[in-house]
C-alpha cells in the first residue's frame, strides 16, 4: 500500500510537472525585427556565429534614437524579462550601455557593461505587464555601439532560457513560429551575394532572358561599394579583345568620390537598386541570409535563406547558381573544396610562396571620416579604446586603407564581429586622442561617419578547375612584352 502510494505521487507529480512545463508562455523578440528601429542599425555578419542578426547603437559617440516596437503578449501579469547581449569593449568593462523599457517601466538593470565579452542570456528582473499589447524599447545611453540580440518574456520564474546555439536556434525558430520554408520560386539562376561582382552577374544574365533571383544579406547592393562600406567603384574595363567588358560597372558607376566619403548618397545606393529593379527577368531578394543548401547527388538544386526582419525561411530553387558571397558560402554548404590562408611552396610550385601553408589573409577595414565645424565639440575619453599617445597616433581627418586588422590572427568569417569591434576601438581611441590632445587642429571637427560593416578582403577561395598562379602571370607578362 506505501509502495503503491509512491507510485501514485510519483505518477501525480509527474503530471504536474508536465502540466507545468505546457503552462509556460513565452513570448520571443527578436530585435531587428523593431517595428521602429530609430537609430539602431541592423547588423547580420555574425550570422555564422550566432545564427541571428542584432540591433546595435551606432552613434560615433553619441547615443542614438530609441529602437521601439509593439509586443502582443497571451496574459497580463508578471513575467521575468531576458535579454541577450554582451559587453563588446570589457576593458575592464565597456562603453555599449542601454537600457530597457517595458510597458511604460525602465528595467533595473543597465545592459552591455558586464565585462563578459560573449553573447548570452541576462537576467533583466520581474516587470508587471499591465496591458495584451504593450510598448517595448531599446535606450542607449552612450551612442558607443551597445548591442541586442533577442529578448525574452516568460511567466515560468525558474526558467532560462538556452546558451546553446542549436539549441537556442530550435528555441528560437519554435516561439517564432518559423517552423516552415516558403517556397520563393524556380529560377534559372539563382545569384547569392548582391556586392558588385553578384549585382552585375544578375544584370547579365536576366538581360539574356534567363530568370534570375538575386538574394542579399544587406538591405542595400553594393557590398564594398555600398554607403555602408564606402569604397570607390572602379576598373579597369572595355580592354583588348573584350571592348564590352565591364559596361554594367560603368553603368552603376556613382563617379569616383575615393573611399570612406562622409556623404552616403555618393556611392549610388539608390542607383544600384534602380538598375536590378527595371529588369523585369530579375528578382531582387534584400535583407536575405543564405544559410543551407539542398542537393541531388553534387548538384545544388535550392538554397534556403533567412528573411532577416521576420525570420521566415524561403527556398529558391534553380537550374543554375552563382556564388558571389565573397566568403564563398554556398560552395562552402555545398561541400566544395577551398582553401583559406596562404599556400605553401609545396603546393603551388612558387618561388613566391611561403614554406609552409598559413591561415594568414588580407585583413579588414572599417572607414571613417570627420568633417569641420564651424563650433567647437567635445569627445569622451575613452579608457575601453586602443590608446594613442604622442609618441604614436593618426593624425588624419579620415581614413584609408590603413585601417586595416585581422591577417592571421582572426578568422575572417567567424571573428568577424571581434575584427569590426577591434577596428571601432582604434577609430574610437585614436580619434579621443586628437580631440583631447591635439584641440588646436581638431576642436572644431566631428566624426562625420564610421562604417559599422567591415569592409572584407579575404576569405575563402573555392578551388575550381584551374588555380591561377605565379607562373600564369609571368608567361602571360612574357606574351604581352613579346606583342
Amino acid at each position: 500500500m506505501k509502495q503503491g502510494k509512491t507510485l501514485l505521487g510519483c505518477l501525480f507529480l509527474l503530471l504536474f510537472n508536465v502540466a507545468g512545463v505546457f503552462a509556460q508562455q513565452h513570448v520571443f523578440v527578436e530585435t531587428e525585427s523593431f517595428e521602429n528601429k530609430g537609430g539602431w542599425v541592423v547588423d547580420q555578419q555574425s550570422f555564422p556565429v550566432i545564427h541571428s542578426a542584432y540591433l546595435m547603437a551606432h552613434g560615433m559617440g553619441k547615443p542614438v534614437k530609441d529602437a521601439e516596437t509593439t509586443v502582443t503578449f497571451p496574459k497580463t501579469g508578471k513575467y521575468r524579462v531576458w535579454v541577450r547581449t554582451k559587453d563588446w569593449a570589457p576593458f575592464p568593462k565597456g562603453p555599449g550601455r542601454f537600457t530597457i523599457n517595458v510597458d511604460g517601466q525602465t528595467l533595473k538593470p543597465v545592459f552591455g557593461e558586464s565585462g563578459n565579452d560573449q553573447w548570452k542570456w541576462y537576467d533583466g528582473g520581474e516587470v508587471t505587464i499591465k496591458n495584451a499589447k504593450a510598448a517595448l524599447s531599446l535606450h542607449d545611453l552612450t551612442g558607443f555601439n551597445g548591442r541586442c540580440d533577442a529578448i525574452l518574456f516568460t511567466d515560468a520564474a525558474k526558467f532560462t532560457p538556452p546558451n546553446n546555439i542549436e539549441a537556442l536556434t530550435a528555441f528560437r525558430n519554435k516561439l517564432l513560429g518559423v517552423t516552415g520554408t516558403k517556397d520563393a520560386g524556380k529560377f534559372d539562376l539563382v545569384v547569392v551575394g548582391g556586392g558588385i561582382a553578384g549585382t552585375c552577374a544578375a544584370i547579365s544574365a536576366a538581360r539574356l532572358g534567363l530568370k534570375v533571383a538575386l538574394i542579399q544579406d544587406r538591405p542595400v547592393l553594393g557590398g564594398n561599394n555600398s554607403s555602408e562600406v564606402r569604397v570607390h567603384l572602379m576598373g579597369d574595363i572595355d580592354k583588348n579583345v573584350y571592348p564590352k567588358l565591364g559596361r554594367i560597372v560603368r553603368e552603376m558607376d556613382n563617379g569616383d568620390p575615393g573611399n570612406g566619403n562622409p556623404d552616403a548618397k555618393e556611392y549610388g545606393d539608390l542607383r544600384k537598386n534602380q538598375i536590378v529593379k527595371a529588369e523585369k527577368n530579375l528578382s531582387l531578394f534584400l535583407s536575405t541570409y543564405v544559410h543551407a543548401v539542398e542537393k541531388t547527388g553534387d548538384k545544388i538544386t535550392a538554397v534556403i535563406g533567412r528573411d532577416i526582419p521576420s525570420g521566415q525561411e524561403y527556398r529558391f530553387s534553380g537550374t543554375y547558381f552563382s556564388d558571389c558571397t565573397g566568403d564563398g558560402t554556398v560552395a562552402y554548404l555545398a561541400g566544395a573544396e577551398f582553401r583559406f590562408g596562404r599556400e605553401s611552396k609545396a603546393q603551388t610550385g612558387e618561388s613566391l610562396a611561403a614554406e609552409k601553408p598559413d591561415s594568414f589573409t588580407l585583413g579588414t577595414s572599417n572607414l571613417w571620416a570627420s568633417l569641420p565645424k564651424d563650433t567647437e565639440s567635445s569627445f569622451p575619453a575613452t579608457p575601453w579604446a586602443l590608446q594613442f599617445s604622442d609618441e604614436y597616433h593618426i593624425d588624419e581627418p579620415k581614413s584609408d586603407w590603413e585601417w586595416e586588422t585581422g591577417f592571421g590572427n582572426f578568422n575572417t568569417i567567424y571573428q568577424a564581429e571581434q575584427l569590426r569591434d577591434h577596428n571601432l576601438r582604434a577609430i574610437y581611441g585614436n580619434w579621443s586622442y586628437l580631440k583631447n590632445h591635439k584641440k588646436e587642429k581638431y576642436a572644431k571637427s566631428e566624426l562625420a561617419w564610421v562604417a559599422y560593416i567591415g569592409g572584407k578582403r579575404e576569405s575563402r577561395r573555392i578551388v575550381g578547375d584551374h588555380v591561377l598562379t605565379q607562373m600564369d602571370i609571368r608567361r602571360a607578362n612574357n606574351i604581352l612584352m613579346a606583342v
